[in-house]
């Protein structure tokens, strides 16, 4: 048997704001799997500049996906590196011959789709507002500035990224829809798609727990119970 046989190729799936950032990080803590996130990423090649960065950033700038081929190509490449860990990864694949693509080289066996509703997401967004100089972020309805519009520690004005504007954030949502939608179809079929509902992180999060430890042990529990 071929060692890949032996581990889990995971992708988390969900539209942006349902919480894959805080999920994924719990899943690395707990099972140990190596996370790669396309948006990290490509923020890493913007960083440096690269050909594939400065092409992607056209697109990101103007709200649009980046075609398949592109972030095909960054994340095969990167996926090669990977080869003999756990993986979860996030962000990609995004449309369907991504995902074809994707298994062919890299056949997944599991699928974490976070099912939370749009009007959840835009409430949970366009509540989102920065203290650019120290990138402190506040939300309207769970840690509001203690003077509206105004950083609790400078005094200066909040702003709301452009990401967060209600008008980018249904682009943003609508986009999903027609392009990921699919994605899930397609891991439907295959059997490997486990969909996770709710409209909380926090409480979606013991399920998905639960789901992973048929599949792995959870190496957090295994550290506590270490003598020391």
């Amino acid at each position: 048997m071929a060692v890949g046989a032996l581990l889990l190729r995971a992708v988390i799936m969900g539209p942006p704001g349902s919480g894959k950032g805080t999920v994924s990080s719990r899943i690395v803590k707990h099972f140990a799997l190596k996370h790669l996130s396309s948006g990290d990423l490509l923020r890493d090649n913007m960083n440096k500049g690269t050909e594939i960065g400065i092409i992607a950033k056209t697109y990101i700038d103007q709200g649009r996906l980046i075609p398949d081929d592109i972030m095909t190509q960054l994340m095969l490449t990167e996926l090669k590196t990977l080869e003999q860990h756990h993986l979860l990864l996030d962000g990609f694949p995004r449309t369907v011959p991504q995902a074809e693509a994707l298994e062919k080289m890299c056949p997944i066996d599991t699928v974490i789709d976070l099912d939370v509703p749009f009007e959840t997401i835009q409430q949970r967004l366009t509540a989102r507002w920065i203290h650019s100089a120290s990138g402190r972020v506040y939300n309207l309805e769970f840690n509001p500035p203690k003077v509206p519009g105004t950083d609790d520690i400078t005094g200066e004005p909040l702003v709301q990224r452009d990401d967060d504007k209600p008008e980018t954030v249904m682009k943003r949502l609508k986009s999903y829809a027609a392009e990921t939608r699919p994605v899930l179809e397609y891991y439907r079929k295959k059997g490997v798609l486990e969909s996770f509902s709710g409209t909380e992180t926090n409480k979606l999060w013991p399920h998905i727990h639960r789901f992973l430890q048929t599949k792995l042990p959870d190496v957090s529990q295994q550290d506590t119970a270490r003598p020391s």
